[in-house]
Formats: structure tokens, sequence, C-alpha cells
């Protein structure tokens, strides 16, 4: 008889474990929010600047999108990209008294490149005669 575990891609709810459905639908929701996170070229430069100097707060993120990229965008707009950013797993946030330290995590994108590896060519020195 299968059993019954919590499935992590359908908020907890519970799920059988037949063949494994379950955990490849929850890659496959993982992979379309990430792809939906960097499609965004805001986002991708929120990401340049965390991978420059991890650790920001919102409002050196702001400064720092305002003075390097010339994005007069408002705060809230940000934040809302951040949370976009945080669902896919790409930024991790802690909080720290009253201030909020956005970190970037690179993990999922291991996984996408973990997911569609490179065949293996042979090196220049093994092409030549």
């Amino acid at each position: 008889m299968p059993g019954r575990t919590v499935c992590p891609g359908r908020g907890g709810a519970l799920c059988l474990d037949l063949i494994g459905k379950c955990a490849l639908a929850y890659r496959v929701v993982v992979a379309d929010d990430l792809f939906k996170a960097l499609a965004d070229s805001t986002r991708r430069a929120i990401l340049d600047e965390l991978a420059e100097k991890s650790g920001q707060t919102l409002f050196e993120i702001c400064s720092r999108l305002s003075m390097k990229h010339g994005l007069g965008i408002s705060r809230q707009a940000i934040s809302q990209h951040l949370a976009v950013l945080e669902a896919a797993g790409l930024v991790g946030a802690r909080r720290e008294g009253r201030y909020k330290f956005h970190d970037l995590d690179t993990a999922p994108l291991r996984q996408i490149a973990e997911r569609w590896p490179l065949p293996r060519t042979s090196g220049p020195e093994e092409s030549i005669p």
C-alpha cells in the first residue's frame, strides 16, 4: 500500500506516493517560479546587486538600483520584486532587530544546471593528432 506524505508543492496537502509524480510536479513548479523570477530585467538587476554585496536592506537595494542602474521605481515595487525572488528561492531574508537583510542564494540555479547537464566533449589536447 502506498504511503501518504505531505506534498510541498500543494501547500502541505497530503498526496499519495505512487510513482513519484508529486515530487516531479513540485520540481516543475519550482522551475516555473525560477524562470518567472529571472524573466524580468529589474529582478535580474536586484540579483546583480545582491551578488556584488549580499546582506542589503531594502533601502540599500533601492539606492543602488537608482544610482547604478537609473531605475526610478518605488520601494513598494522593489519590495514586490524581492517577494517574487524569495518565492523562487533566489533571495533569502533575515531579520535583525528592525532591519530585514536580503541575501542571494544560487542553489536554485545549480539545480537548473544539473537538470540539463552539458554533454562531455573531448578537450583540445585530445583532438590534436
